[in-house]
């Protein structure tokens, strides 16, 4: 078998004679040489059997080479895909803040019920993502990922649509005026009106799962990682990114809401599914400009073929007269579709031993007992990766709670401006206009001011802006937990304690302006930020399921917005029946789950600041190999 030795330049001449001896090596020497030797093989195969590639060169969408980058990418081509993404969290965004009224006031359901049931809808379409990650960096491509999902979506809304419109999917509205609302006397929708609901509500929620982990992580395929203003093009990119996210969740939140209140809930629904439709056709009309990425394959048979080598030669030494060396392709092709080569470390040593080949191995060695070091270093990455990401699952929490909860809130406050009353709806939107606001002033004002203190090019390194989001997170619930305390005594002082859909006309709803645009300013540097950090770690061939770990966080931020609110429910309901989370916000105590959240907040930011120090960025073989120590 044709091998050839890969040795650190300022290394000595070794041997695998050499490396294999057991007199006299120390395991930091031991440890120092797997850091810079390992054996390259000529006979290894890519797991498709493609060959080999040249990393991330851009393909066009049959799958060849691009020979003129300058008629593709750039920002051209990435303001197509914002369309797609803008539309998509509009209609994100519509449902989640329309469903729980219409479930209340339609459907007649409570509103404890409709506040989980749309708390699973939003968990799903974000969980989900690993699925839409996983088809797309093994199989379909990111592209085509995205055309299966939002055409799935589209068919969802449409659903969403007929259930609003047409009276055979609701119940019976007649003689249902608010006291019947209150007393529950409306008559409750049939369960297969409800089935058909969630139906149509998962397939909107799955159909988001093939574009939320796509669309960012392709619209930054389109500028060339080769450019020197490549780190700048990508930083914008991804503000820019969430500034159109922003776009769709204002528009969500007034002009959806606005046709709600004028013309009804099917033609608010029916404005989501047109938008939904005029981005599709945007997005393919934008196919001729796109650069795609080859799949590498199923990177879960890669993790697996991994896990399942480092078992199976758990026993074997490093040190053993067998071993021959870690094994690698040669030159700096890897053996992986779409990837570069990665460098070797010395994180999870344990895995290592998937590379380790002994003389038993032959020369044509099965994946599931032999793994390159470059499979091997893209494993130890995605675990690396997962403590950052997990940490922003309570501001998804957060989020969640203040787009069902805080709706309450609003409900039983006064929303004129003046001689202008603001639909209740339409609070959320002020997040929104926050976020806006501050993407806007993002590089006018906040980087030249950090710039001067981290020294960081951009202002804050992309962890560094995970954390301020966390840290501002714990501000704007510690401050909705006071203003709830507040409210709810306010009520009991004005007589409004058991009419909880009342508006009291002596408090104003602005208040909850401060919570709203705090969580606002969260989002823009912890998401954004994240999403950054993701698309950079992340292995070449594995970008769709590094911006999945972004994604699935707010999934289980909503899935655990729900389970919380179940415990809560549970663990606080007094002898009369009423709990923290009563349907009856005057009576419940809403303002001790805020506090509840603040101090879960402040435990998950403690986590957060010792995983972000320990973490250390990577490096790709043949990049200059050097340490980012700034965090």
């Amino acid at each position: 078998m044709g091998v050839s030795e890969i040795k650190s330049p300022a290394s000595e001449a070794q041997t695998p004679a050499r490396f294999s001896d057991n007199g006299g090596s120390s395991s930091s020497v031991q440890r120092k040489k797997l850091n810079v030797f390992f054996i390259e093989s000529d006979n290894r195969r890519s797991a498709l059997g493609r060959g080999y590639t040249g990393g991330t060169t851009p393909v066009n969408i049959h799958g060849k080479p691009i020979s003129d980058l300058s008629k593709t990418g750039g920002w051209i081509a990435a303001l197509f895909i914002f369309g797609n993404e803008m539309a998509e969290r509009m209609a994100y965004f519509g449902l989640s803040v329309n469903m729980v009224a219409f479930m209340f006031y339609v459907m007649h359901r409570p509103f404890t019920s409709s506040s989980n049931a749309v708390n699973n809808f939003l968990g799903i379409s974000q969980a989900s993502s690993v699925l839409g990650g996983f088809l797309a960096d093994a199989y379909l491509g990111r592209y085509w990922t995205i055309a299966i999902f939002t055409t799935m979506y589209l068919a969802g809304l449409i659903g969403i649509t007929l259930c609003a419109s047409l009276k055979i999917f609701v119940p019976d509205q007649t003689n249902c005026d608010q006291l019947s609302l209150l007393l529950g006397n409306c008559e409750p929708a049939k369960p297969w009106q409800m089935l058909y609901l969630y139906t149509v509500l998962y397939v909107t929620g799955f159909g988001a799962a093939g574009i939320r982990p796509c669309v960012s992580s392709f619209g930054a395929d389109q500028f060339n990682e080769r450019s020197k203003n490549y780190k700048t093009h990508l930083d914008r990119f991804f503000n820019f990114f969430y500034l159109s996210v922003t776009l769709g969740a204002i528009i969500a939140f007034t002009l959806v809401v606005y046709i709600q209140m004028e013309l009804g809930w099917g033609m608010a629904f029916g404005a989501l599914a047109i938008s939904m439709g005029i981005s599709n056709a945007l997005f393919f009309a934008g196919t001729p400009l796109y650069r795609h990425r080859l799949p590498g394959g199923s990177p879960l048979t890669r993790v697996a073929q991994v896990f399942v080598a480092a078992f199976r030669k758990r026993k074997a030494a490093f040190t053993s007269s067998d071993f021959i060396g870690l094994y690698e392709v040669p030159g700096i092709k890897s053996a992986i579709q779409g990837s570069r080569k990665i460098a070797h470390t010395d994180d999870f040593r344990w895995l290592d031993k998937a590379a380790l080949q002994l003389k038993e191995d032959g020369l044509e060695p099965s994946p599931w007992k032999l793994c390159t070091v470059t499979q091997v270093e893209e494993v130890k990455i995605l675990i690396k990766l997962i403590p950052i990401p997990a940490c922003t699952i309570m501001l998804n929490l957060i989020l969640t709670e203040y787009l069902t909860v805080s709706v309450q809130q609003a409900y039983t406050l006064n929303t004129h401006i003046g001689n202008l009353k603001l639909p209740v709806t339409c609070m959320p939107v002020f997040p929104g206009l926050s976020i806006f606001l501050i993407l806007s002033l993002y590089y006018s004002v906040f980087v030249p001011i950090t710039r001067k203190i981290t020294g960081h090019p951009h202002g804050a390194s992309q962890l560094q802006r995970v954390g301020i989001g966390l840290a501002v997170s714990i501000l704007s619930v510690a401050w909705a937990g006071l203003f709830e305390n507040y409210r709810r005594n306010y009520a009991a002082q004005q007589g409004f304690k058991f009419n909880f859909l009342a508006q009291m006309p002596d408090l104003s709803a602005y208040w909850l302006l401060i919570q709203y645009c705090l969580i606002g300013i969260a989002e823009v540097f912890c998401i954004v930020g994240l999403l950054e950090f993701l698309y950079e770690e992340a292995p070449d061939a594995m970008k769709s399921i590094g911006s999945a770990y972004a994604a699935l966080a707010g999934g289980l931020g909503c899935f655990m917005a729900s389970i919380l609110n179940s415990i809560v429910k549970v663990a606080t309901r007094n002898a009369d029946g009423v709990s923290w989370l009563s349907q009856n916000i005057n009576t419940g105590r809403f303002d001790l789950l805020y506090w509840l959240l603040t101090v879960l907040s402040l435990v998950n930011f403690s986590v957060f600041l010792w995983s972000a120090q320990r973490y250390e960025y990577g490096a790709v073989e043949g990049e200059e190999e050097q340490t980012k120590t700034q965090k």
